[in-house]
């Protein structure tokens, strides 16, 4: 009787090799989607910290919205296009200043593609602003206009005018085109008191990452994930301000 053929051993060893690398890889890929979907999800979406993001970020908006809507008095549009994070901090209060507590809290959000990342969400805090720091409350816009810019607000904690270089950002619609030594820094900072928006001098403030909000809406995803991220989502409920963004600037 003729034994029956048999597979060849190595060929055998290359198909059982090839089929173990192939699980292996979609076990890693199934793996990575869990741990990216784990630190995107929000730890309680009813939390007073998940509700205060929205509430920022609704308000950031709001302060977006109504500065851009007196084009003769906002900021220029090529600065706002140039720009690779937006920052607005509103109803910033005196107190904070003087006492060093917290002065203030705010939103970011940086270029993602031709659209706008996840908020970021931070706090504001020392510092001084000139004739600003008589006014109740404040509200300021930071424009990060490079790479630098832009390490600084992913650091977690950074001192404006130290860390990052700072000037009075030009307002209106030609203010732009003789302001060419303040695009050289790397923050562009304007504020608004009492109806009046200006170009600030903006030194000596310290922005830290705001981490009870940051936690509630994303868990454990750093700042780099929820700013340079282009998949990285947040809570539709969060949006408000990138949203915001997105409808005065855009990048094809």
């Amino acid at each position: 009787m003729k034994a029956k053929p048999i597979l060849h051993l190595p060929i055998f060893c290359a198909l059982a090799l090839t089929l173990c690398f192939s699980v292996m890889a979609q076990e890693r890929v199934a793996s990575n989607s869990k741990t990216k979907a784990h630190l995107r999800n929000p730890q309680n979406e009813n939390s007073k910290d998940f509700k205060d993001a929205i509430h920022q970020s609704e308000k950031a908006a709001k302060v977006f919205n109504e500065i851009m809507g007196a084009p003769d008095k906002a900021i220029p549009q090529n600065l706002i296009d140039k720009a690779e994070c937006i920052a607005v901090f509103p109803d910033v209060i005196k107190a904070g200043f003087i006492v060093g507590g917290r002065g203030g809290r705010g939103v970011a959000s940086c270029r993602v593609g031709s659209g706008w990342s996840a908020p970021a969400f931070f706090d504001i805090g020392g510092g001084s602003f000139g004739a600003q720091i008589g006014v109740e409350s404040t509200d300021f816009v930071l424009l990060f206009m490079n790479k630098n810019g832009i390490d600084s607000l992913l650091s977690n904690k950074f001192e404006i005018g130290g860390e990052a270089s700072v000037a009075a950002g030009p307002v209106g619609r030609t203010a732009a085109a003789s302001t060419d030594a303040a695009l050289n820094a790397q923050i562009l900072s304007y504020s608004r008191s009492k109806g009046l928006f200006a170009g600030a001098v903006l030194k000596g403030a310290a922005i830290t990452k705001d981490d009870s909000a940051m936690k509630a809406v994303y868990g454990e995803a750093s700042l780099k994930d929820v700013l340079q991220d282009s998949k990285f989502t947040a809570p539709a409920a969060t949006r408000a301000f990138p949203n915001t963004l997105a409808k005065y600037s855009a990048r094809k």
